[in-house]
């Protein structure tokens, strides 16, 4: 069984590389389910119901958040309706929204799907991911579980994997859209890597335009960042295979650049 795990989605071009790589990854490698993380896809940061809609339309079982979870106020219109878009699970209980739920595929297999967002340079108030993570793990059911840390450091995703290693089918970063090169199995079977990537404008900063980044970083002046015009867009993402009994064998990274209408 292949789950197909797609790299934070950058505004518009992100969507689009996003719908047209789904389409030849699923018949390329026969993908049963396909989580994303959505939490930049409208205009570069939070979601809108148009465009939540626009990405389970084009094969998406479940959207994961982040630290810009509300940047779009309209997402606590519609997130309690949607069971099948997470914010971390570990703010305050009284956010709207669910942080970990389990989807079946049409095989059968229920998936568990866990979004956590790291302490570490984050500027929320975050509780702490290693309980969060130990208490879903007590009552969990599933055949499958993965979880999406949405997270800045590279020490803190890899010692929350390692903690629950042989506890989780894979714990996959997310958040600084650099895909890293340090995909493994861990000694329980545990799949990891530090962060999958982005989906958006290949040659903007992060998916953000150039000159406002520069102009930020070189004079300290706050600037608003708008996203690239840019005609090549970059696909990130993971591939992550299980056996029959539920064992993740394998995580192959996915990394595309490709040529789409602006």
């Amino acid at each position: 069984m292949n789950i197909l795990f797609i790299g934070d989605i950058v505004a518009k071009s992100g969507r689009q590389v996003v719908a047209r790589m789904i389409q030849e990854l699923q018949e390329e490698y026969e993908i049963e389910f396909i989580i994303a993380n959505g939490e930049n896809a409208t205009h570069g940061k939070g979601i809108s119901r148009a465009n939540y809609d626009e990405l389970i339309e084009c094969g998406i079982d479940c959207i994961t958040l982040g630290n810009h979870y509300g940047a779009r106020k309209e997402i606590f219109n519609f997130i309690d309706d949607c069971d099948n878009l997470l914010r971390p699970y570990n703010l305050h209980y009284s956010i709207p929204g669910l942080g970990t739920t389990v989807l079946e595929t049409f095989s059968g297999k229920k998936i568990r799907v866990t979004n956590l967002l790291g302490r570490a340079f984050i500027n929320l108030n975050a509780n702490n991911p290693f309980e969060a993570l130990k208490e879903i793990i007590q009552e969990d059911q599933a055949d499958i579980h993965i979880v999406d840390f949405h997270a800045e450091a590279t020490g803190e995703k890899l010692a929350l994997a390692y903690a629950f290693d042989g506890k989780i089918g894979a714990l996959l970063g997310t958040h600084t859209h650099v895909q890293t090169r340090d995909h493994r199995l861990l000694p329980n079977g545990t799949a990891y890597i530090s962060d999958v990537g982005m989906c958006g404008p290949y040659n903007g900063i992060l998916g953000a335009g150039k000159e406002e980044v520069i102009t930020r970083t070189w004079t300290g002046l706050s600037t608003t960042f708008t996203i690239e015009d840019d005609d090549q867009s970059l696909f990130n993402a993971v591939i992550l295979s299980f056996d029959n009994n539920n064992r993740c064998i394998a995580i192959k990274p996915i990394y595309k650049i490709l040529t789409i209408e602006v």
